[in-house]
């Protein structure tokens, strides 16, 4: 029985059955893996090993070199040395023969012949399951090889084939904005793939897009002709004249009503316990669509039921699958939070150290995004990143920068630093097509841009979060990217109440539309009545700087004699700015001191890394340090 498994369309590595790397040696020795591979099973000679391996100048020993590689590999590949079966001797030369379930490419290979006579659903399964095995490109440390361009070139046709059929199979059962999404991408990066061209056209026109379906076949013509110098294949035309007819052969063969009822006849049939985790898949879906509220109290559902099997991989398995980042640092449900926290935290102990590491790093990761500006968990979510990097798992590892992001508030000044691992979630997401976790890196990274005064690089990361928004149908994106516009372009803070009632989001908007007014009032004290504001969970700090803009300075000095310092997170800048020039008009020492003390660390940045309000930079109200 093997206990590895062996990726090559990507990295290449192998991984244990618990979820660690198994030592490999040095570059040519897994060289020499990848080389025995391709082969399929294949006798290779040492004469050509060694070729292959040293194509310039072989050293002296270079046979023996070849053998030690062997003697190696068997060692981390099979535990009974004394009879190889996946890495044997053949007269001269070696084969590699592992079972074809312990190498991605077999098994990405094998899910796509599968698909061929498989009905639609099924297909369009197989296919996603084949290409979940890429995590990069095929031998990538080999790129120059002679001996893996062929083999790279074999596998990079067989993904996009493979990409373009699960596009057909899922326009067939009517997820049609899926099969434009990754049609979108392919015929960007693939201009000349006309069978793209024509599926995306097709698919728009199913989307009841059919000025864009038109477009889209203009616009292959074109690059066919104009830039590759290629005759258009004649379907493409006869789409085109097709969708012009109207032609209703080219309506979805499966209704709508008839995927949710194939949907729901199938779930039915699923065991309870594999229900309980797809039903924690739809939730994460639901909660980025928009459903906030709804997704939270399904989430608690899942987790109780899930908890009553008793079994805690299960568990941790439903929780872990609730993997959306959270980019604003005070909580839509507190109660709900410390409840899923709680859970997570019993499921950790539980598992003990028998669990699978990325169930662990998931928990973590979970702790740490739902204890968000309450508690700090940074060694958690510092654990789940460890975690995620040696398993080499980029999903996971978005999800935990996502908990170390909602934990980078210890103190004012982490601007920077928080730049920094959103750019990382931003470079992964994009590598692996993670578009959650590219709207979250952006979104992060925006506001760490504006508390640096970077902003024509947040107008950047704004205009690419509304595009993946409206892309991948993810609406709560577009409320920060407004609320972004709304401070770069100075508007009225009246404008905020709209979006911020429409969010669905209340640790968002309770109190904020009342922050963002109170934030705008002139800096001078004394200026007459405040406006009647109900700042809710920001009145500990807003309160006093109402009270000396109404010219109220024994109630202000009263209000800043209790004040506490503000929660660690987005507004923490902003709250101890407010105070600050509170206590300065107020004439309360005490607080000005505190607030000064708290924002020294910041006396670089802007008190904007909410990317909701922007009170400008924090040095100028600062005082001196006392010597």
């Amino acid at each position: 029985m093997h206990t590895w498994d062996l990726r090559v369309l990507g990295p290449v590595r192998v991984v244990g059955a618990d979820g660690r790397p198994v030592p490999l040696g040095g570059r040519r020795q897994r060289e020499l893996l990848c080389l025995l591979l391709t082969a399929r099973g294949r006798v290779v000679g040492v004469e050509r090993l060694v070729d292959e391996l040293w194509p310039d100048d072989p050293p002296p020993r270079a046979k023996g070199a070849v053998r030690t590689f062997v003697s190696d590999l068997r060692r981390a590949l099979e535990a009974d040395r004394r009879r190889p079966r996946v890495l044997v001797t053949e007269g001269a030369g070696y084969a590699l023969r592992p079972p074809p379930e312990c190498v991605d490419v077999r098994r990405a290979e094998r899910w796509a012949e599968q698909a061929g006579g498989a009905p639609p659903e099924e297909a369009a399964r197989l296919l996603g399951d084949a290409l979940a095995q890429w995590r990069g490109e095929p031998f990538e440390e080999f790129a120059d090889a002679e001996w893996a361009r062929a083999e790279r070139a074999r596998l990079a046709e067989l993904r996009v084939r493979t990409v373009e059929r699960l596009a057909r199979a899922r326009l067939d059962t009517g997820r049609i904005d899926e099969a434009v999404a990754s049609l979108s991408a392919l015929v960007g990066s693939h201009p000349w793939r006309e069978e793209a061209w024509r599926l995306l056209a097709l698919g728009l026109y199913r989307g009841g897009r059919r000025r864009d379906a038109l477009a889209a076949l203009a616009g292959a013509r074109a690059r066919l002709v104009d830039e590759l110098g290629l005759d258009p294949d004649p379907r493409l035309a006869e789409l085109e004249v097709r969708i012009l007819r109207g032609d209703p052969a080219l309506r979805s063969p499966a209704s709508e009503r008839d995927v949710w009822s194939n949907a729901a006849a199938a779930y039915a049939a699923v065991p309870a316990r594999s229900r309980l985790e797809t039903t924690a898949a739809l939730i994460s879906d639901l909660a980025v669509s928009g459903a906030v509220a709804a997704a939270a109290e399904q989430r608690l559902e899942a987790i109780t039921a899930a908890e009553r099997f008793g079994d805690p991989e299960l568990t941790a398995r439903v929780i872990g699958r609730f993997d959306v980042p959270g980019v604003w640092t005070r909580s839509d449900d507190p109660a709900g939070a410390a409840a899923v926290v709680a859970a997570a935290e019993r499921t950790l102990d539980r598992l003990g150290d028998g669990g699978s590491r990325a169930a662990r790093a998931r928990l973590l990761a979970t702790v740490a995004m739902e204890s968000r500006g309450t508690a700090d968990r940074g060694a958690q979510a510092r654990e789940a990143e460890r975690i995620a990097r040696e398993l080499g798992d980029p999903r996971l590892l978005c999800t935990a920068l996502a908990g170390r992001l909602m934990q980078e508030f210890g103190r004012t000044g982490l601007a920077g630093r928080r730049r920094d691992l959103a750019a990382e979630v931003v470079d992964v997401a994009v590598d692996h097509d993670l578009a959650t976790f590219e709207v979250h890196g952006r979104i992060s990274r925006m506001q760490a841009l504006s508390a640096l005064g970077l902003f024509a690089e947040a107008d950047a990361d704004a205009e690419r979060v509304d595009a993946l928004a409206d892309r991948f149908d993810r609406p709560l994106a577009g409320v920060f990217t407004a609320l972004y516009r709304r401070m770069r372009e100075d508007r009225p803070p009246a404008e905020a109440a709209a979006v911020l009632a429409r969010s669905g989001m209340a640790g968002l908007a309770e109190g904020t539309a009342a922050l963002l007014e109170a934030a705008s009032l002139p800096d001078g004290g004394g200026a007459g009545p405040a406006p009647d504001l109900d700042p809710g969970p920001y009145a500990p700090w807003v309160l006093p700087w109402l009270a000396v803009r109404a010219g109220d300075r024994d109630r202000a000095r009263v209000l800043l004699d209790a004040v506490p310092a503000p929660p660690h997170d987005l507004l923490q800048e902003a709250l101890w700015l407010l105070v600050l020039k509170a206590a300065r008009l107020a004439g309360h020492p005490e607080a000005l001191r505190r607030a000064a003390d708290a924002l020294r660390p910041a006396a670089a940045e802007r008190a904007a890394g909410s990317a909701l309000l922007d009170l400008g930079p924090i040095a100028p109200w600062l005082p001196a340090p006392p010597l």
